[in-house]
């Protein structure tokens, strides 16, 4: 017997098992009204009715729906309502500049946008067919009376398209069906040992790959996911004493975001209970044992590519380390992991992580020539360059994309410098990522003068940038230079660029 794999099945189960139960508790300091907590039956009802309106507005199975907004529940219930329904959804990350949202809802061909009311303003005229505002227009986002939407499950079709913050200047849509974002959940679940005992705390942006899964995985054991807007230190703390949260997800930045807020209180919440699992880059081993001895939680990470759903990887601390003191456990903790359940890895002659599993991405969409480049061989080739220890876990040692990862969002070298280039007083530059005490890397700008631009500045070059692309890609620091080192082919050597300022440091990679 062969059942589809969908992802609305771990919702079906949490209605089912643990229907009573606080399901999704909402953002209560949001500019659209909060849903306030809804149980597991009220989510489901939600979902049906979710995909009810879409059938009755015309958006047909297969159509894309595209979603802009911070973290709430109405985001959250698009992953059940529209996938769930047989559409396909497109999350956008919700700091992308106007130009940006644009080519995404462009290239995917959404026909509907739902939006946050504080982004209304940014997406106003953009080229989609229909704009539906979260919160103020939820009749039109939910019908509650029309019968539930037609959809013969397939495990195959398309569930959400992912835009990557890749290397070249406009981003890849990732196809992800059914099937991959229910054995990614399922396998995420089970190392991260998701139980019925749980709370998660959506700190992890949603658009991030679907929230690595996470909110598939813990609908599935009945968990009750809280919803945060905003990364506040002392939010977040606050949060995790209010709800007994168990369980979050972030970027390394959000890791010294909490540290720094701990200091400030009294007695840390979730002593003891709480694990946090990281990805993006590695902290430097004195973060992760900072984890465990200031917070007193457990400190977990994996690697994965937007293209693997994402879960490759994944790091935990095992009984044999339980008796290392902490510089040696947060040693072993700080590799990338050993492979997850289901996923082969490999390296190419470079040195290159090669990757097989069931949840790699189908292909780019509309790109079928970087597909095949992707997926050469039967191997996703990720551009990360790692090694294998004896233990068989991975360390990631390069990036070869040249992809910043600055508070756990990826920036395009390319894409900024393209950026600049588009200032006539821009001869030459490059882009690279350096050390950031909170950021883990920022991006710095290292530019050759046009002759006729002597008196360019870093100031009028930086505000360039912040008026074309998202202020968090934008350059933080400008050096001025005679020129830059390029190999015989005229090739930016960037390896040469970043030396200096990563001698003596762990070097941050991608995640």
């Amino acid at each position: 017997m062969r059942v589809p794999l969908t992802i609305n099945d771990h919702l079906r189960r949490a209605s089912t098992v643990y229907g009573d139960r606080a399901g999704m508790i909402d953002e209560p300091e949001q500019p659209a009204p909060s849903l306030g907590t809804l149980t597991y039956r009220d989510v489901a009802r939600y979902a049906v009715a979710q995909g009810a309106a879409l059938q009755r507005d015309g958006i047909r199975v297969g159509d894309r729906v595209a979603i802009f907004s911070p973290n709430s529940a109405r985001n959250a219930l698009a992953f059940f309502g529209v996938s769930g329904s047989g559409r396909v959804l497109v999350p956008i990350n919700f700091r992308l500049a106007r130009a940006e949202v644009a080519y995404i809802l462009e290239d995917s061909g959404a026909r509907l946008l739902l939006v946050d009311p504080e982004l209304e303003s940014l997406v106003e005229g953009l080229p989609v067919e229909r704009t539906v505002v979260l919160g103020r227009d939820d009749d039109e986002i939910y019908d509650l009376h029309a019968p539930s939407a037609r959809w013969e499950r397939d495990e195959d079709a398309i569930a959400t398209i992912n835009y990557t913050s890749g290397t070249t200047a406009q981003p890849k849509g990732v196809q992800l069906s059914h099937r991959a974002l229910w054995l990614n959940a399922t396998s995420l679940g089970w190392h991260a040992g998701v139980s019925d005992r749980d709370v998660y705390l959506h700190t992890l942006p949603l658009f991030h790959v679907n929230g690595w899964g996470m909110p598939f995985a813990a609908a599935a054991m009945g968990v009750p996911q809280v919803l945060i807007r905003k990364v506040d230190g002392d939010e977040i703390l606050r949060r995790i004493l209010e709800h007994g949260v168990t369980l979050l997800n972030g970027a390394p930045a959000v890791v010294k975001i909490i540290l720094n807020a701990a200091r400030k209180w009294d007695e840390v919440p979730g002593r003891g209970r709480v694990r946090m699992l990281v990805a993006g880059a590695p902290p430097p081993t004195r973060v992760i044992q900072r984890v465990e001895e200031e917070l007193g939680w457990e400190f977990m990470q994996l690697y994965g590519l937007t293209e693997t759903c994402p879960l490759l990887t994944f790091n935990r601390t095992r009984a044999e380390w339980d008796d290392l003191v902490p510089t040696e456990r947060a040693a072993k903790l700080m590799r990338a992991g050993a492979p997850a359940l289901g996923v082969t890895l490999s390296t190419d002659e470079e040195g290159q992580v090669l990757a097989r599993s069931n949840h790699v991405m189908d292909a780019y969409w509309g790109k079928p020539n970087e597909t095949e480049q992707a997926l050469d061989g039967g191997w996703f080739h990720t551009g990360d360059g790692g090694v294998f220890d004896e233990e068989g876990y991975l360390t990631i040692v390069d990036r070869k994309k040249d992809v910043i990862i600055s508070g756990g969002e990826n920036v395009s070298s390319i894409e900024v410098e393209n950026t600049l280039h588009g200032h006539p007083g821009v001869a030459a530059a490059a882009v690279i990522g350096v050390p950031h005490e909170r950021w883990g890397e920022t991006v710095k700008a290292l530019v050759v003068r046009g002759p006729d631009h002597p008196e360019l500045s870093e100031t009028e070059l930086i505000q360039h940038c912040r008026d074309r692309i998202a202020h968090y890609k934008c350059p933080t620091s400008v050096e001025f230079r005679e020129d830059l080192p390029r190999t015989a082919t005229g090739k930016l050597q960037k390896f040469k660029l970043r030396a200096p300022y990563w001698e003596g440091k762990g070097r941050q990679v991608a995640g």
